[in-house]
């Protein structure tokens, strides 16, 4: 097992042994804190938001129990800067880490700047038992490990995606090794748990789920309350579900879309199977629930994103903007709504708040703690503006949203002014009749730019390897309101 190798200041330990000490000698009543993220989702592809087709029982349960959002976004429009913001609060703009990782051999050694923080430390550090389990993409090499970023355990894959049925890619694994190979597709490659390679059975949304049981049992028997970072991959591609949950919608007669739907049932099911353990071992109360999706869907890929524009990658409500619930039975009224803005970088803070955990000295976050805001119903940004990029060869696509206001520029069209609480479609540009508020919006996006900087894996390119972007942009931006442009 890779061995944690946290460092951090002497003030920020002692508050951890402080805060351990203090609460060994009884019971710990903190909340546990189940955080289950979907990857590449689309906004309309469950039952809470709407969904006419695909059907999700278990996670409207939830939602109808607990509180949903209509305006909650992510910090990127694509799997590793999401989860990277994701786990340590912050733009990854800031600390290099706005782009997927390299798909080479092992993320070509690079991964989230050690420097970085991660919530799960925090939460580690407060005497939480703590876990990950599926998708990482965040870094491979040992120093990027989960167990060496705040994770006592981890069961799943590192890179960013995975093949579904253990038949195919043990076989398809077996035989390239057979052959000598060593360039051996990531998706194919085995799990792991806690640094050991394991050789799965299961397909794999119910070997998480599996796991998931496995943790939240393991977790009861403890002193200790425990976060779960339970990261599905799906229903990101490959295209892959089982026939018996395709045949739940027989109603759906498009192949994409029909096996999509089965793959989004299968994380439903597994939902069930973890929320069942939680009720069965007398946790259920004390457990708070977060569900969210990493990144809008993927439409080329069966996914329905409607009534927002666009999809995965993209600066447009499509890309950024995710299903989202919070459920805690006794603690959030059930069939609450929440209409106000929050980001995925709320949960940072806000977990640190619920779990009473003291936060290194010094550390920046760019969240706010939600959880005054969701018992009152009032705007926890109110006023505030927050940012998406995404970075393409000449240009960005870049959004600056304030309160229900939103201004965007995609590819190198002018910017436009939105009102995405009463237009999420984002089909009536106002930005002629309010130039005042675009004009500070686009400044607010100026500067927040200039906190960036240069990518972490800017060198691999130039040491050869093939990168998936168009090319690599320039780090900074500066923008012209009346040209649209970006220099």
């Amino acid at each position: 097992m890779i061995l944690n190798a946290l460092q951090r200041s002497l003030s920020y330990l002692l508050g951890a042994v402080i805060l351990f000490s203090t609460s060994a000698g009884a019971a710990d009543e903190r909340p546990n804190i189940l955080l289950i993220l979907a990857d590449d989702l689309g906004y309309a592809d469950v039952g809470f938001n709407g969904s006419s087709d695909i059907t999700t029982p278990s996670l409207d349960e939830l939602a109808n129990e607990g509180v949903t959002f209509s305006q909650a976004y992510v910090a990127h429009a694509f799997c590793g800067p999401s989860r990277a913001g994701l786990m340590t609060g912050r733009y990854p703009h800031k600390f290099g880490s706005q782009f997927n990782l390299p798909d080479i051999y092992m993320s070509g050694g690079v991964g989230v700047p050690e420097s970085e923080v991660f919530v799960s430390d925090v939460l580690q550090d407060s005497n939480y038992f703590t876990g990950a389990i599926g998708k990482w993409h965040l870094g491979e090499t040992d120093k990027y490990h989960p167990n060496n970023r705040g994770f006592d355990e981890f069961y799943g894959f590192l890179n960013g995606g995975h093949n579904y049925f253990p038949e195919d890619f043990n076989r398809r694994y077996d035989a390239l090794r057979a052959a000598g190979r060593t360039d051996i597709p990531h998706y194919l490659l085995p799990l792991e748990h806690n640094g050991q390679r394991v050789r799965e059975t299961e397909y794999i949304t119910d070997a998480l789920s599996r796991e998931a049981v496995k943790f939240v049992t393991d977790g009861s028997k403890k002193e200790q309350p425990w976060f779960l970072y339970l990261a599905y991959n799906a229903p990101h591609t490959p295209l892959q579900a089982k026939p018996e949950d395709m045949a739940k919608f027989p109603h759906i007669k498009d192949k994409k879309r029909k096996t999509y739907a089965g793959m989004v049932y299968a994380l439903d099911r597994g939902v069930k199977r973890v929320i069942d353990t939680l009720k069965e071992t007398g946790q259920y109360d004390n457990t708070v629930v977060v569900f969210l999706s990493d990144n809008g869907g993927k439409l080329s890929q069966g996914a329905n994103n409607d009534p927002l524009r666009a999809g995965k990658g993209s600066a447009l409500e499509g890309g950024f903007r995710v299903p989202m619930f919070v459920h805690w039975p006794g603690k959030i009224k059930s069939n609450s709504h929440y209409k106000h803005p929050v980001n995925a970088l709320d949960l940072f803070p806000t977990f640190a708040s619920l779990a009473e955990a003291e936060l290194p000295q010094g550390l920046e976050l760019d969240g706010e703690n939600l959880w005054p805001a969701l018992q009152t119903g009032e705007s926890a940004r109110k006023g505030e503006t927050f940012f998406a990029m995404r970075h393409r060869g000449d240009h960005s696509d870049t959004a600056a949203i304030r309160d229900q206001w939103k201004a965007v520029r995609v590819g190198k069209e002018p910017w436009a002014l939105y009102d995405v609480a009463a237009d999420p479609a984002e089909s009536k540009d106002l930005s002629e009749e309010k130039p005042n508020l675009l004009h500070d919006l686009v400044t607010d996006a100026n500067v927040w730019s200039w906190t960036h900087v240069q990518p972490r894996w800017f060198h691999i390119q130039k040491e050869g390897f093939l990168w998936r972007e168009e090319s690599m942009p320039r780090f900074h931006e500066t923008f012209d309101l009346l040209e649209g442009k970006s220099y």
